[in-house]
Order: structure tokens, then sequence, then C-alpha cells
């Protein structure tokens, strides 16, 4: 047995396997909670957004904070189109107010002016707890925010057990801690694929415009460079085919997991050893260090199963395994595994989709 050091605070109950649950925890993390203290519960959610789009893993936070029970509330920040994504907001059910702040500093979403901008609006509406989704704004601007209000952050939760008690992984998802934190303002990020997303229908939250003095910043946004792509999201796509090591070059990256996806109308991912050898960019690598995700098919050609990849991906509805090692780790978390060389198997099977 052994115990993580934990910031001041904060307490682990406990630490387990993560095929350990029992169902009293998810019978916890699937509904609200009967107490006085809930009854007395308030949340704000930080709602992500870009392009006009609410951010998927901001609607995961939701449900999280749906947990809790009590009103949520939520802040949509930016520089332009605030407005825009606050109506759309205000039609997300479970939420009662909308909140919104507009800043040409905001542009970004730098960590600098945003966190004091939640830190007074969190201390005005006397909220017990902000939430927001563990992505790469949310891991930026809340531990700043955390610091601001003196409270110990509770990062990537998996589920909710109570008002103050967390499930969250640790050594790249080999143990789940529970974790309670006795912060009178719970700071929490929730990993993006341990709730259903919230529906963006059924709701009619008020929306109501808040000040915008944004703090004084060394830190300017000077431009944001994404890859364009035709295929959908990785991040959010239901199905996904990744390559690995064993794809041997960028060229056949191209030629053998590109078309895969293709064929399938899937995202294109690949693992660390595939992006650190060049065969893909960055953007695209699934796991501890890449994107977590959980689609409803995962196809991994030529991935060996290494734990930091797998940290990303094992939460899939149903993985695919193509693998010339019939040893190889990946075949353990494998739903469907097909022993053979990826060279052969991969246009035979792009044929048969045609």
């Amino acid at each position: 047995m052994f115990a993580p050091r934990l910031l001041p605070r904060l307490a682990t109950s406990s630490v387990r396997s993560p095929l350990a649950s029992t169902s009293s925890s998810l019978l916890a993390s699937r509904r609200g909670f009967a107490s006085s203290r809930t009854a007395l519960a308030s949340s704000l959610l930080y709602l992500e957004h870009r392009e006009g789009e609410l951010n998927a893993a901001s609607l995961v936070a939701l449900t999280a904070a749906k947990k809790i029970g009590g009103d949520i509330h939520a802040i949509v920040a930016g520089d332009e189109g605030v407005k825009e994504v606050a109506d759309k907001a205000s039609k997300c059910e479970g939420l009662s107010k909308v909140f919104t702040t507009s800043s040409p500093s905001y542009r970004g979403l730098l960590s600098e002016p945003l966190a004091p901008v939640i830190k007074a609006l969190a201390e005005k509406g006397s909220y017990t707890h902000i939430f927001a989704g563990h992505t790469a704004a949310g891991r930026d601007i809340f531990p700043r925010l955390a610091a601001l209000l003196d409270s110990s952050q509770v990062s990537d939760i998996i589920a909710v057990e109570s008002e103050d008690t967390f499930q969250r992984p640790i050594y790249a998802g080999n143990a789940i801690a529970t974790v309670k934190s006795n912060d009178k303002i719970k700071v929490i990020t929730v990993r993006g694929t341990a709730f259903d997303k919230a529906s963006e229908e059924g709701g009619s939250a008020s929306v109501e415009e808040v000040g915008s003095d944004a703090a004084e910043t060394p830190t300017k946004f000077i431009e944001d460079k994404l890859s364009k792509s035709d295929r959908p999201d990785l991040a959010t796509a239901s199905r996904v085919v990744s390559g690995g090591r064993a794809i041997k070059s960028a060229e056949n990256f191209v030629k053998y997991i590109e078309p895969l996806a293709d064929s399938m109308k899937a995202a294109v991912g690949a693992s660390r050893a595939a992006v650190d050898a060049g065969y893909a960019d960055n953007a695209l690598q699934v796991g501890q260090t890449g994107k977590i995700i959980a689609p409803e098919l995962y196809v991994a050609v030529g991935i060996s199963g290494a734990i930091q990849h797998l940290a990303g991906m094992k939460d899939s509805k149903t993985i695919v395994a193509i693998n010339k090692d019939a040893d190889a780790p990946i075949f353990q978390v494998a739903d469907v595994g097909l022993v053979a060389d990826l060279y052969e198997a991969v246009p035979e099977l792009i044929e048969k989709l045609k």
C-alpha cells in the first residue's frame, strides 16, 4: 500500500485499482447527493468555446457539476462572439444563469487576465464549486485561479462521490485515488471522457453581462496555428484510427493509416513513438502526454500498447488492434485483435470497406 503526496487541505481516502470499482461508488457518481451541505451547494462552470461552438469538455464538466446538486451558473469569456456563445449556452440543460464578459485581453484564453475575473465572480456569488474541462485552457487557467482563491485544485476527476470527495486517476491510470477537499471553494477540472456530455437543448438560463476588469498581464497573445483537416476532430470523433512505430515512415503513415481512416470516416491519431519519429503531427498524439479520448471505435494499427498510450484511449467503447506481435500489450485491452502484418492486413481491410 502506498500514500501519494498531496497538497495541503487534500486528503486521500483510498487508492485502488481501476478494476476495483464497487457498486456503491458507481451509484454515487451517477446521482446527486441528499444532504444539508448539498442544499447549500452552488457551482460556477467555466465554458470554453472556439469559433462560436462550446467545447465538448465543458459540457462534460457540466454533467459532473450536476452531480453536486444546487444551482449551476456558467461564465463565457472571450474577445468576440461572446453573446452568441452565451445564447447557445443558455439552452444547455442544467444551467440557470450564464454570465458573459468580453475584452480584447481575453483573446487566446490566457490565464493571467481570466483567472482574476473568475475569482471575483466566484467570491461575489459565494460559489462552493468551480468546474472546467481538463483541457489545455483549463489546465492553464485553473491552477492560477486555485492559487488566487487559496484552494488546492482537484484535477482530472473521473467520478463524484459526494460534494467534497472525488475520484481521479494517478500513475497513468493504473490506480484511482479518492480525494477529499476541505476547501471552502473547490476548484475542479473534469476529464473529458469521464461523463456524458450535457444536452445543449432543453435549458432556459438567463444571460447576464459582468464587468471585464482584466488584470494587467505581461503576456500577449500573438496567433493560434491550427492544423486544418476535413476529417473529424480527434478529440471528439466517434471513430479513430491510430498508427504506431511499426508504420516505419511518414510516407507509410499517409499510405496506410489515412486511407483506412477515410474509408471509415474516422479521425486520425498516432502513438507517441510515431510522433517522436516524425511520422505524424504532434496534434495527432493519443496518450497521457497527448489527447485523452473515448471514441465508440478505436483502431490501433502497429501500436504495441505502452502504458502512456493506453492512458489516452483505454476508455474507448470498442478497441481493435492490428499487430504482428501476438504478445503485444495492446491485445490485453483490445476487444478485437488481429495478429497480422499491417502492410497486408490494412490494404485488405480498406478494400473490403469500399
